[in-house]
């Protein structure tokens, strides 16, 4: 089973620059899309015609935030947002049953330029985590999506200089980060790939992505009682089309 986990920076902007064939080409069985920009009905006229079962969540303010779950197979069941009003207001959520684990796709939110919402970022990562555990409390989580941070010096090209200046590298996001790692979910690239630098995010600017000064900040974490299930997990680079590429893993 392979799940891939891609921030499109606007699923229509995307479709518009290849997204069927970089689809085809990865060939998920499950594919969680970040930053669709859409409401729910301008996502599925965007992916009109594709073979997945569509679910998707959108932000109340339209062409903001927003998250979907691509599947092959139905879902047993799909939940919205965390049930707590102040963060579910921006599409940022979206959990999928099946069967043996659930599927969570997230997009976090960004601290913001001058750290503006660092305050409800930090908050927001301990609510997320306390969503997680819930779920986890019925059956095992895997959790994909942009975390909008880089966790370690190696996810990062220029770690000294934006170090709790830039959002996303501030020790408060990266303690977020650490907490969710210190309750059992688990980094499945850095699990097989402690050393790799590799980026999945890169600015606009400055030529970055062909220069790969970039960042880590999308993850796939599993919970513990999963990993002997993950074989592998990978970052795609070489898949235009946003300013973020797709991350994935295979399980058994």
């Amino acid at each position: 089973m392979k799940l891939i986990s891609w921030n499109v920076n606007g699923i229509r902007a995307t479709v518009n620059k290849g997204f069927e064939q970089s689809l085809a080409q990865m060939d998920p069985d499950v594919i969680c899309l970040q930053e669709t920009k859409a409401q729910d009905d301008q996502v599925r006229e965007a992916l009109f015609g594709s073979s997945y079962e569509i679910h998707s969540n959108s932000a109340v303010k339209k062409g903001y935030s927003g998250t979907a779950i691509l599947s092959k197979q139905a879902p047993k069941q799909v939940v919205r947002d965390m049930g707590i009003e102040e963060h579910d207001q921006e599409g940022r959520v979206l959990a999928a049953d099946f069967g043996d684990f659930w599927l969570v796709t997230v997009y976090t939110p960004n601290s913001q330029q001058g750290l503006a919402r660092l305050d409800y970022r930090e908050q927001w990562d301990k609510d997320f985590l306390a969503y997680l555990q819930k779920l986890e409390s019925e059956k095992p989580v895997i959790v994909c999506g942009d975390l909008n941070v880089a966790h370690k010096a190696i996810d990062i090209k220029n770690d000294k200089s934006n170090y709790n200046k830039s959002a996303g590298y501030t020790q408060r996001e990266i303690d977020g980060m650490d907490n969710l790692q210190e309750a059992g979910f688990v980094d499945t690239f850095r699990h097989f790939y402690p050393e790799e630098e590799k980026f999945s995010w890169w600015s606009w600017r400055a030529n970055a992505r062909a220069k790969n000064i970039g960042w880590r900040i999308d993850y796939f974490l599993a919970s513990q009682k999963l990993m002997d299930r993950v074989e592998d997990a990978f970052i795609l680079n070489e898949i235009e089309g946003s300013d973020h590429c797709p991350v994935g893993i295979t399980l058994k």
